[in-house]
């Protein structure tokens, strides 16, 4: 067995030699998730004891792949012998321009984290914005509807979020990025998408609003819920994008970044006596679904929970 095997994460180089680089292998790479970083992510933990559990002959594997080598990566994929795909940072909006097809939810939110692979077709979906209601309602027995939510970044899983609280008619939504003129744009975007009660629900409110101190403060005492959908924390010099000298004990706090310590923002939210979770349970939910849009079968949720 090769390092590259013992390690299971792969290259763009490795994709480019795949089927020589894995002849030897006995049950065939058929999954992975492709990312930059990408060796902190529990996917294949999680999903090689949902393909054990259903006694499925394949593996899912780490690619790490850098936001200039997305295209020619999943137009190799595209050639090979996979059967599907997530995407994690930064790749979830750039992938929209590669896929074959999108359903309708990846279409209206703008990004995508799961493909599935069928004679040589790309077809992109979403599933971080069912992912993010199921976790949040698992892990604080609360329902987004209900909430005042103030979103940090406006990237790929920002914009997931961004749709589910206005599917889940939120009472308040602010969105925060360090480039204003994102958080302005996607606010843009969305009231429209929120104003229309056949496909979302009207949220009370939905702005953007700066990031710094003096705008955190004042836009934090008038929130329910933070939500970090940044990549804020998964580098190890990271701190935490919120101080806890800023974060009140009665605010929620929801970090979609979970790395193998704690991360940052949850270890501020503790020091400050508020509730807090990494983005472990949206982790797991969003990958039970991606199981079932390529299987066609329900995905063995606490097998996949006890692998995390």
């Amino acid at each position: 067995m090769t390092t590259i095997e013992m390690k299971d994460t792969y290259t763009l180089n490795n994709l480019r030699d795949w089927r020589g680089r894995t002849r030897e292998i006995d049950s065939p790479v058929r999954l992975g998730v492709l990312g930059d970083p990408i060796e902190h992510s529990l996917s294949p933990q999680m999903q090689s004891a949902a393909l054990e559990a259903h006694q499925i002959d394949a593996r899912y594997a780490r690619f790490h792949i850098a936001e200039q080598e997305l295209i020619e990566a999943l137009q190799l994929i595209r050639d090979l012998d996979f059967l599907g795909l997530n995407l994690t940072v930064p790749h979830k909006i750039a992938a929209i321009s590669v896929v074959d097809s999108m359903d309708e939810m990846a279409r209206a939110i703008g990004a995508i984290n799961t493909i599935q692979i069928a004679d040589g077709k790309l077809a992109g979906f979403n599933t971080d914005a069912d992912g993010f209601v199921r976790a949040v309602r698992e892990t604080f027995s609360v329902d987004v509807r209900d909430l005042r939510v103030l979103l940090l970044g406006a990237g790929g899983a920002a914009r997931a979020i961004a749709y589910a609280c206005g599917l889940e008619k939120c009472e308040r939504l602010v969105i925060v990025a360090r480039d204003v003129a994102k958080a302005q744009s996607l606010a843009q975007e969305l009231i429209p998408r929120f104003r229309d009660a056949r496909v979302l629900g009207p949220v009370a409110r939905l702005e953007s609003a700066p990031w710094d101190e003096n705008s955190l403060r004042h836009q934090l005492a008038n929130s329910d819920m933070v939500v970090n959908a940044t990549p804020l924390g998964l580098a190890p010099r990271d701190g935490s994008p919120i101080p806890s000298r800023l974060i009140a004990p009665h605010l929620i706090v929801y970090d979609t970044v979970y790395r193998h310590d704690t991360t940052p923002l949850v270890r501020a939210a503790e020091e400050a006596g508020a509730r807090a979770a990494d983005g472990r349970a949206m982790l797991l939910h969003q990958g039970a679904r991606a199981f079932e849009i390529w299987f066609g079968r329900n995905a063995p949720l606490e097998m996949m929970r006890a692998a995390l």
